[in-house]
C-alpha cells in the first residue's frame, strides 16, 4: 500500500476534536477543520452534523458550521454553533468550511446544499468581522461546485481563489478564478462568463479518469509558491476507493502554474480513528496552517472526528521542488528515430535501444520489427547524445539459434531488447530470445570492444542463460564484479531478481540464473502490475543507479522510475521512487504498436549528464535527459525524506 512519509506524523492527540452527542447539532460528527489564528487565539471552524431529523419527508443529518477555540493549535475546546442553514440554496446544510483571513474580514467558503443533486450542490460564502457574528452570506457559484478556498492576500492586485468545479458532474477539474472586487465573488454574471471559458481556468493536476480530485486547504504562501493540499481520491468510480492527500506548490505570481508537486498521496488512511467510524476509510484535506518550521494540516476521519497531522515545512517543500524538476527532459529531436519503409528488417517499428558511450559517440543497438513480427537488432551512433550521426541499411544481429527462430507464421519472434555491458575490452549484449512458442528467455553473447566501434560484427555464439520454461526478460549484467562476482538483473514473472556467478561460462544446459527477488510491485497507482530494469545499472558515488519501468495495474501506462542500490551489496536497496521519471505524455508515446509505453533499455552519461534512450509507444526511439548530480543529489535527500 501507501507508504507515508517519515517528516509527516500524526498528533499523539488524535482526534484533536470530536462531536459532542449532548449538542443536538454535532450529536453525530464533527469533521473536516479549518483553523485560522488571531491574537495568539486558535480558531478552528469545522463541519457539524446533527443526529437524522425530519426534513421534507425525509430522515437526514443536517450539516452546520461549529467553532471551537485553542491557545496551541492541537487541542480545542467551547464547541459553539457558529451558523447554520438559513437560506433556501442550504436548506439541507452548510458543509466543510475553509476560512481565510483577508483584508480585515473572515471569508468562511463552504458548500451549501439545497437538495441532494448536482443542481443542489454549491459553494457558498459567511463573511465576519470577529468570528462570533456572520454579517453576511452569499451563494457564490450557480453551477455544481465544492471546496472553495480564499488565498490570503492578493496575487498581482488580484482576489484570487481556488474552487473545484462539477465535483458532483465528473469529471471535477481544480481552478483558479480571480477578482477585481469582492463583490465578484458571488456575482452571477462573473461566473457565467468564467464558466464559459472553464478550461482556461483549469490547474493541471494530472489524474486518472477513474478517480477523484478535490480542493483541500486554502493555500498558503511559502519562499518557493503557494501550497496547498488537497484530495485524491483512488478508484473512486471504480470501488474500493482509497482516500489520499496530496500536495502542491503553485506559482506565487502565476498560481495557475505547478512548480512543485508529488504525484502520490502523503496520506492515506492507517489509522484506527481513520479506518473506522461514520464513513470508513477516509481522511480528507481541509486547512492548514504555518507553525514555526512545520505546517499544522488538519483533515477530517471517516466523517467523523478533527485530526492533526504535523510535516516538516522546509523537507515538504524540497521535496516537491525535486519532485517535480527531476523529470527527464525530451530531446527536441524526438523521435529520434522511425521505422525505415524501405528497409525490410525494419519497416514496423524501431523501438527499445541498448546504449554505450565510446569514442565520444553513443552507439545504439535497437529492436527493430519486419512486417513478419521478426525482430533483429540495428545500429545508430550519435553525437552530443542526441543527433544521429550514423545508421547502417543492415542489422547488426539476427536470430541464429533455433531458440530464436520463428516458430508460428507471422507471429512474434527474433532477438529483442537489448542491453549493453562493458567490461575491460569486452562489451556484452543481453537480449531477449523468443521463438513465438516456447516463453522468451535470456539470451547473452558479447564482442570486443574493438571490434564493435570498428563494425565488424563478430558476435559470439549465443547462450540462454534464463530457465527453461520459463517466462524471464529485462536482463542486464552490471559493469564491474562486486565481491569477486559477476552480477545480473533479470525479471521473473512480474519483479526484478538479482543473481551472482563466478564466471560467464554458460553453457545453456546447466547453468541458469537464478538468485532472489531484489524489488517487487507495489499496490500504488503506477507500478502495482509488473516491473523490469531499464538500463543497466550506472555506478556512482551514492550507489548503483538504476532506473527501472513500471506498468500500473489500473491503466496498463508503463513509466519509468528509479532506485540506489547500495555500492558493495546491490541486493540492499537504499531509495526507491514514488513518482516518475519519465512517462508517455506525447503522441509518440501514446499512440503507436503498444499506446502509452515508455521503455528504456540504454543510457548513457555525457559532459555529468544522463541521456536515456527509449521505445516510445513500441514503434520510435527517443531520448530523455537530466543532469546527473541534481538527480543522485535529490534521490538522496528523498530516501531521508521518506525513511526519517
Amino acid at each position: 500500500m501507501f507508504k507515508k512519509a517519515a517528516s509527516i506524523r500524526r498528533s499523539a492527540a488524535n482526534p484533536i476534536l470530536m462531536p459532542d452527542p449532548s449538542l443536538p447539532w454535532e450529536a453525530h460528527a464533527a469533521f473536516n477543520p479549518s483553523v485560522v489564528k488571531k491574537d495568539g487565539i486558535f480558531y478552528m471552524l469545522y463541519r457539524a452534523m446533527s443526529a437524522p431529523q425530519k426534513k421534507d419527508g425525509k430522515d437526514v443529518g443536517i450539516s452546520s458550521i461549529g467553532i471551537a477555540t485553542g491557545k496551541d493549535g492541537v487541542h480545542f475546546e467551547g464547541h459553539r454553533l457558529l451558523f447554520g442553514p438559513t437560506e433556501p440554496w442550504e436548506r439541507f446544510g452548510c458543509e466543510d468550511p475553509r476560512i481565510t483571513e483577508f483584508e480585515g474580514k473572515f471569508f468562511i467558503f463552504y458548500t451549501a446544499v439545497s437538495e441532494f443533486s448536482a443542481e443542489g450542490i454549491k459553494v457558498a460564502v459567511a463573511i465576519t468581522k470577529d468570528l462570533k457574528t456572520i454579517d453576511e452570506k452569499h451563494l457564490v457559484t450557480p453551477f455544481n461546485a465544492k471546496a472553495m478556498a480564499l488565498f490570503p492576500e492578493r496575487v498581482n492586485g488580484k482576489i484570487a481563489a481556488l474552487l473545484t468545479v462539477h465535483t458532483d458532474l465528473p469529471p471535477a477539474k481544480i481552478c483558479l478564478a480571480l477578482f477585481d472586487r469582492v463583490e465578484n465573488l458571488w456575482s452571477e454574471s462573473y461566473w457565467r462568463k468564467w464558466h464559459d471559458h472553464l478550461e482556461d481556468h483549469v490547474i493541471g493536476i494530472e489524474y486518472n479518469e477513474k478517480d477523484h480530485v478535490e480542493v483541500g486547504t486554502a493555500p498558503v504562501k511559502t519562499k518557493n509558491g503557494w501550497l496547498f493540499f488537497y484530495s485524491y481520491i483512488y478508484n473512486y468510480f471504480s470501488p474500493p476507493a482509497i482516500f489520499g492527500i496530496q500536495a502542491t506548490l503553485l506559482d506565487l505570481t502565476d498560481p495557475q502554474k505547478i512548480v512543485g508537486e508529488v504525484k502520490r498521496p502523503f496520506l492515506v488512511p492507517e489509522e484506527e480513528y481513520e479506518l473506522y467510524g461514520r464513513v470508513p476509510n477516509i481522511v480528507f484535506p481541509s486547512g492548514a496552517l504555518v507553525q514555526g518550521d512545520k505546517i499544522h494540516l488538519y483533515y477530517g476521519a471517516t466523517d467523523t472526528t478533527c485530526c492533526l497531522a504535523i510535516i516538516k515545512l522546509k523537507e515538504l517543500l524540497e521535496h516537491l521542488i525535486f519532485t517535480a524538476k527531476r523529470q527527464l527532459a525530451r530531446s527536441e529531436k524526438n523521435p529520434i528515430l522511425l521505422p525505415v519503409a524501405g528497409h525490410a528488417w525494419e519497416a514496423s517499428a524501431v523501438f527499445n535501444p541498448a546504449a554505450i558511450y565510446e569514442e565520444k559517440k553513443v552507439h545504439l543497438l535497437y529492436r527493430a520489427v519486419s512486417a513478419d513480427n521478426t525482430s533483429t537488432i540495428g545500429y545508430a551512433s550519435l553525437i552530443d547524445g542526441e543527433t544521429i550521426a550514423e545508421r547502417l541499411p543492415d542489422p547488426v544481429y539476427v536470430p541464429r539459434e533455433d531458440f530464436e527462430q520463428k516458430k508460428v507464421a507471422g507471429g512474434n519472434s527474433g532477438c529483442e531488447d537489448p542491453r549493453l555491458t562493458q567490461i575491460g575490452d569486452t562489451i556484452y549484449m543481453c537480449y531477449t530470445a523468443f521463438d513465438g512458442k516456447d516463453p522468451p528467455r535470456v539470451a547473452f553473447t558479447s564482442i570486443t570492444q574493438n571490434d564493435f566501434v570498428n563494425h565488424r560484427w563478430n558476435w559470439a555464439k549465443p547462450v540462454l542463460i534464463s530457465l527453461p520454461g520459463t517466462d524471464d526478460k529485462d536482463a542486464a549484467l552490471f559493469p564491474r564484479k562486486i565481491g569477486g562476482k559477476y552480477i545480473f538483473l533479470h525479471r521473473l514473472g512480474s519483479e526484478i531478481w538479482i543473481d551472482s556467478v563466478k564466471t560467464l561460462d554458460f553453457d545453456g544446459a546447466s547453468k541458469f540464473l537464478k538468485g532472489t527477488v531484489l524489488m517487487r510491485p507495489r499496490e500504488t497507482t503506477w507500478d502495482s502490475k509488473r516491473i523490469g530494469i531499464a538500463c543497466p545499472p550506472i555506478e556512482t558515488k551514492y550507489g548503483w543507479l538504476l532506473l527501472y519501468h513500471g506498468i500500473s495495474r489500473r491503466t496498463n501506462h508503463y513509466s519509468v522510475r528509479a532506485a540506489l542500490l547500495d555500492l558493495k551489496n546491490p541486493s540492499r536497496i537504499l531509495y526507491r521512487t514514488q513518482d516518475p521519471l519519465l512517462e508517455p505524455k506525447t503522441d509518440y508515446e501514446k499512440e503507436g504498436v503498444v499506446p502509452n509505453v515508455v521503455f528504456p533499455c540504454g543510457a548513457a552519461v555525457i559532459n555529468g549528464r544522463l541521456y536515456v534512450y527509449y521505445g516510445g509507444a513500441d514503434k520510435v526511439v527517443g531520448t530523455a535527459s537530466i543532469d546527473l548530480k541534481f538527480l543522485l543529489s535529490g534521490l538522496v535527500h528523498e530516501s531521508k525524506f521518506h525513511s526519517g
